[in-house]
């Protein structure tokens, strides 16, 4: 009886957080297992990155309408969030974030970037130069795979447009899982990887 109690008291508390209190850490879809992200790094293709020559972060077109009046942004921060409030044009009024990246919790939405976990100038240069403009916008605001995540705005900013051979998140927990995130897109978009690329990877998936 004690433990169907325990279960219920869970449950209830997993429903309904207490405001400023972060007991769920919301993460993207589609984060794959350890021994699928593994497979999925071998299929990947090794090769030097390509030209930054003609990107424009204006050839991927992102924060898309969703749905109704929310765009991609909103719709991130409402998954993302706990007890988020919206109003009537869908941008949040409250609630509170967790940042996997470096652990910090977060009660104003503009305090937290929308992350492109594959930046977009990564992407084209490991592909998405040969991309249609539309399959761009796709890759921009896709909310089926891990490529969209909540985190500190000034972390974001950090990590800029860099690999995880030069970037990685401040929480070094945190590391198999970005990497599980970075692989199962890049797999997705059949983009490659450079050399330091995968030793990064490869590395941080060793701490799974």
């Amino acid at each position: 009886m004690k433990s169907l109690i325990l279960l219920a008291l869970t449950a209830l508390t997993t429903a309904a957080p207490t405001p400023g209190v972060d007991l769920v850490k919301r993460t993207p879809p589609n984060i794959p297992s350890t021994s699928s992200a593994n497979s999925l790094l071998a299929g990947l293709t090794v090769a030097p990155q390509g030209s930054q020559t003609g990107y424009s972060r204006d050839l991927f077109p992102h924060w898309i309408t969703q749905s109704g009046t929310c765009n991609t942004r909103e719709t991130v921060l409402k998954r993302d969030g706990t007890n988020v409030v919206t109003d009537s044009a869908c941008a949040s009024t409250s609630g509170s974030w967790y940042s996997p990246y470096d652990g910090a919790t977060w009660t104003a939405a503009s305090d937290v970037d929308i992350d492109h976990m594959v930046p977009l100038s990564n992407a084209w240069k490991s592909g998405a130069a040969s991309w249609t403009t539309a399959r761009r916008q796709s890759f921009a605001n896709d909310l089926t795979n891990p490529q969209l995540i909540a985190v500190t705005d000034n972390v974001n900013q950090a990590k800029s447009d860099s690999g995880p051979e030069d970037w990685k998140p401040p929480l070094t927990s945190y590391y198999c899982t970005y990497a599980k995130m970075w692989i199962k897109v890049k797999s997705v978009y059949s983009l490659t990887i450079t050399s330091a690329e995968k030793s990064a990877l490869t590395s941080m998936m060793a701490t799974c």
